[in-house]
């Protein structure tokens, strides 16, 4: 039995945040177990730019990014375990882990961060006609197939989903080669960043086409061709629009699933719609001792916010750990009105500092404005011009304001157009 007063599970952005943020706080026995070969997750693969505009104000790519905080962790004496995986946490906080030197390992753990990324979702969650040839996969996996491993997918390209890796890897595709026909998107609206439709899209002459899905892929061996068709309200395929498109290879980029078996195992209250745990303001779940941070919790748009939100858990798992946590009193956050989620989903009111609220909505409004209110009555009004589901939004509750709560109250956002 190994005994830390921080176990941190994952060593991603997020985990090495929280990490770094915890030792800052005066945790002394840090340890990050990490299943993949090295730090980084998968910033490793990311090799284009755009990360760090927001925490470092300058433009970064995914290595760079994770090399920093590499950085900062080795001049630390946290201990680092890799191609380490974590098979369980017992319900006084024992960490169960594997590896090929060590074997069976257990760590003792005051608190845990639980910062395991997400995965993308995968062609048998859909509902594709067709028989299964090579050439379909998700986009983060001919990411990997690109970047890491310098191999190309294919030639002649058709991308399903409009999410920020299907568009990265649409102009990626394009600069090794390759013709990228159609990127495809189910919704009527675009689930990436606006700049990346911009950059990776238009900025090199591939349509997108919104309202429109893959309803039927051929080839026997090899991916052949594919059929797309417009669909209506329902999201239903519409008869007669049915087209032929030839190409190698699918791309799919259907959305990200927190990765959160583990903390489903440990029997941790989760969110319907984030699919990652219910937490506070210092992102503690239900399970005491026990936070999560980043893509696990929820899926964040840039890893500058990532890295914010972790620096948060690992706050609270400081607090945790020199037990200096306060007395609690909650109110509940609910997204209404088009604000599809709201995390963290409850506030300890006696909590000493301002709370931010992120949030996101479930279609792209114009000129609308997003209202926050407290049992009923609006404490907060901001006019935004431009609201849509690929980009996390904020409010920050001042904590005077906090201070005039009464436990068991509900803080809910609206938008309103």
């Amino acid at each position: 039995m190994l005994n830390y007063d921080l176990v941190v599970v994952g060593g991603g952005p997020a985990g090495m945040a929280a990490a770094l943020k915890a030792k800052e706080e005066g945790v002394e026995k840090i340890v990050i177990l990490e299943r993949a070969e090295t730090l980084g997750g998968l910033l490793e693969q990311c090799i284009h730019t755009g990360f760090g505009l927001h925490y470092f104000g300058e433009e970064l790519s995914g290595p760079e990014y994770a090399g920093r905080f590499i950085e900062l962790v080795e001049k630390t004496d946290i201990d680092v375990f890799t191609d380490t995986m974590v098979l369980n946490i017992s319900d006084d906080n024992v960490v169960t882990a594997v590896n090929n030197n060590e074997g069976l390992m257990q760590f003792k753990a005051i608190a845990v961060v639980l910062a395991m990324g997400c995965r993308e979702r995968p062609r048998g969650a859909l509902s594709i006609a067709g028989s299964r040839p090579a050439g379909i996969m998700t986009a983060g996996t001919a990411q990997k197939y690109v970047n890491i491993d310098g191999y190309m997918p294919g030639k002649k390209v058709v991308i399903l989903g409009s999410g920020d890796i299907g568009l990265i890897m649409a102009r990626r595709m394009t600069l090794e080669g390759a013709e990228v026909k159609v990127v495809c998107e189910l919704m009527p609206y675009s689930g990436g960043l606006t700049r990346n439709i911009v950059q990776c899209l238009d900025d090199f002459g591939i349509p997108l086409r919104l309202s429109c899905t893959v309803v039927k892929t051929h080839g026997k061996d090899r991916l052949e061709g594919v059929t797309i068709a417009q669909v209506d309200e329902k999201l239903q395929a519409i008869p007669g629009t049915e087209e032929y498109i030839e190409c190698d290879t699918l791309l799919l980029s259907v959305g990200l699933i927190p990765e959160n078996e583990l903390t489903r195992a440990v029997g941790i209250d989760l969110d319907p719609v984030t699919s990652g745990a219910v937490v506070d303001e210092y992102r503690e779940t239900s399970h005491k001792g026990v936070f999560a941070c980043g893509n696990v919790l929820h899926v964040h748009d840039l890893v500058d916010y990532v890295t914010l939100e972790s620096q948060t858990a690992g706050e609270g798992a400081a607090r945790y750990v020199l037990g200096k946590t306060e007395d609690a009193a909650y109110v509940a956050t609910k997204g209404v009105n088009g604000v599809r989620y709201i995390v963290p989903q409850k506030i300890n009111i006696k909590n000493e500092g301002d709370v931010k609220l992120y949030f996101r909505v479930g279609q792209v409004y114009k000129n609308a404005k997003t209202v926050v209110k407290y049992n009923g009555e609006e404490i907060i009004s901001k006019k935004r011009p431009r609201l849509a589901p690929g980009e996390m939004e904020n409010v920050i509750i001042k904590n005077d304001m906090l201070k005039g709560f009464a436990e068991g109250g509900v803080i809910e956002i609206s938008v309103e157009v």
